[in-house]
């Protein structure tokens, strides 16, 4: 097995605490909130997938990919996010992209170097474990926020 087959299996493994989530969302299950909390389930839905498209993108270099970071240009939860279809369908996107260009890294890559203003410089053996630990954290938030969110 190669490093990259390796680390897609982890990230794919470790990605399973937020796509496990995904098979029950309902979309009345959008709007919940934690209290004391200003992030909607739908946001964090669609946050993940806007992090994980910027990565792809400007981390591991897939130029092609399109993404429209909403949720970190507005830094705040603005309510729009409450269309299940399209959450589920930006997520699989986001999934997808990102899939393909770990896909695309020889062994020798993951030790390049990448530097971004959000998390400095880091190889990117580093930084997919950046977007494993992300996006861990994001689905323990959504899951509290399903369960206990009003």
């Amino acid at each position: 097995m190669t490093i990259t087959q390796s680390y897609l299996e982890s990230w794919t493994e470790a990605r399973t605490r937020f796509t496990n989530l995904l098979k029950d969302i309902k979309e009345a299950d959008l709007k919940k909130k934690l209290v004391n909390t200003k992030n909607s389930a739908g946001f964090l839905l669609r946050h993940v997938g806007d992090v994980e498209l910027l990565f792809a993108k400007n981390v591991f270099g897939g130029l092609d990919v399109d993404v429209h970071a909403k949720t970190v240009i507005a830094q705040q939860d603005t309510g729009e996010w409450t269309n299940l279809a399209d959450l589920l369908e930006y997520q699989q996107y986001a999934f997808d992209q990102l899939k393909a260009i770990f896909e695309k890294q020889t062994d020798e890559d993951w030790n390049q170097s990448i530097t971004t203003k959000e998390f400095g410089t880091k190889t990117k053996a580093e930084a997919i474990g950046r977007i494993i630990s992300h996006t861990a954290y994001h689905a323990g938030q959504l899951s509290l926020t399903i369960k206990y969110g009003v």
